[in-house]
């Protein structure tokens, strides 16, 4: 990102954000990536040409998948974008494609794994790119919650609701709990669901957007919530907590969206009058609360779509969406900045980077298959159930 850009976004990159970011490495978080060689570098003026090469040859046999999070740079290369859900779905519905080249993060590539066919083989170009949020809940962890819960016992009334931003094994122990997954979109219906189904939901793994929709959207109170950390004897709460809780929410969140705060909405209201502050409903609560507009990635998108010309926006989520969407609408007269002040990308989403992606493409092209995501048969069974769930919600 050049300092026009930066500057143009009204945000200033910290020398720690730089080295976090992509302007270093640090050959430890490159772990499982069998890349034979150096890769090229990012400015190499042929590595375009090779990706669009590489891409030629394979023909219908490669489906690229690009989350709306991911570098410019990658996704001028994907056929589809969207958020997590929907790629995944994406790659479902092309069954005819052999390699499913997912340029997001590793929950993502495994839930298209889950949905796509046995013959498809789904990989990930850089094997580093995780999600903090997602590693935040353990199978090890959440089963023994569920131990807690059932030592305290309140399990048989507790329906398990997981937020697609979760690994596969996470997603299992839902659907084997008679639980449902659920996206930002649909996180409303997911509760609804979940109350009829039980008296209690735990919410894996983003405290926030649980929060959020509990409170904000269904009119329960903060009192109606309590926190499980899973770093704590018994979660740090007492069995009569939880059986005054309805909602048990795990101790996650997205490192992203989470570092925006009420100081972020009050200096952008300071700066820019007028402006709609619009954020993503994995900010914090008090965020949230301040916002005008809050919803999922697709809907901040849709209502920039339909922002009238000469319309303020601040936007609270990553900052290569947001870099793409100020681009994109500048020539209607829409003025969109970032939310904060400082260099907020998601640095696993940005592993996934041009020479990442020419390797893997490069390396399909000649026959070999590279950093496959594949999920066991048990897992994959049990995590299916509860998408299929989800896919069921009215």
């Amino acid at each position: 990102m050049t300092t026009a850009q930066t500057q143009e976004l009204d945000v200033q990159p910290t020398p720690l954000a730089l080295l976090l970011l992509g302007r270093e490495a640090d050959p430890r978080s490159e772990r499982g990536v069998e890349c034979p060689g150096d890769l090229p570098s990012p400015s190499d003026p042929d590595l375009v040409e090779r990706a669009r090469a590489a891409k030629e040859k394979l023909g219908d046999t490669v489906f690229v998948l690009g989350h709306h999070y991911q570098r410019d740079e990658v996704i001028q290369f994907a056929d589809v974008t969207g958020d997590s859900f929907k790629l995944a779905r994406d790659a479902a519905a092309r069954p005819q494609a052999e390699y499913i080249v997912f340029c997001g993060v590793h929950f993502m590539a495994e839930s298209a794994d889950i949905l796509t066919g046995d013959e498809q083989k789904v990989v990930l170009p850089d094997l580093a790119a995780g999600c903090s949020m997602a590693d935040m809940a353990t199978a090890e962890q959440v089963a023994e919650c569920w131990d807690v819960l059932t030592e305290a016992g309140v399990a048989e009334q507790v329906v398990p609701v997981s937020y697609m931003n979760s690994s596969a094994d996470i997603k299992a122990f839902t659907g084997k709990h008679g639980g449902t997954i659920c996206t930002s979109s649909n996180a409303r219906r997911a509760l609804d669901w979940a109350f009829e189904q039980g008296e209690k939901v735990l919410f894996l793994p983003d405290q926030h957007l649980g929060r959020n929709t509990a409170v904000r959207d269904m009119g329960m109170s903060l009192e109606d919530c309590v926190v499980y950390n899973p770093h704590k004897p018994n979660g740090g709460l007492t069995a009569d907590e939880l059986r005054g809780a309805k909602m048990i929410l795990w101790r996650g969140h997205c490192s992203v969206h989470g570092r925006f705060s009420l100081d972020s909405v009050d200096d952008v209201r300071e700066r820019i009058p007028g402006v709609n502050v619009l954020v993503h409903p994995e900010c914090r609560h008090e965020v949230v609360a301040a916002a005008d507009y809050v919803g999922s990635t697709e809907y901040i998108i849709k209502t920039l779509e339909a922002a009238p010309a000469g319309s303020k926006w601040a936007i609270g989520t990553e900052l290569n969406l947001v870099r793409r969407l100020a681009n994109r609408f500048a020539p209607e007269g829409k003025e969109i900045v970032f939310l904060d002040k400082t260099v907020c990308f998601c640095s696993t989403m940005n592993r996934i980077d041009l020479p990442h992606l020419v390797w893997a493409l490069e390396s399909l092209a000649e026959g070999k298959l590279v950093n496959r995501i594949e999920v066991d048969k048990e897992t994959e069974a049990f995590a299916k159930l509860a998408l299929e769930r989800m896919l069921a919600l009215p």
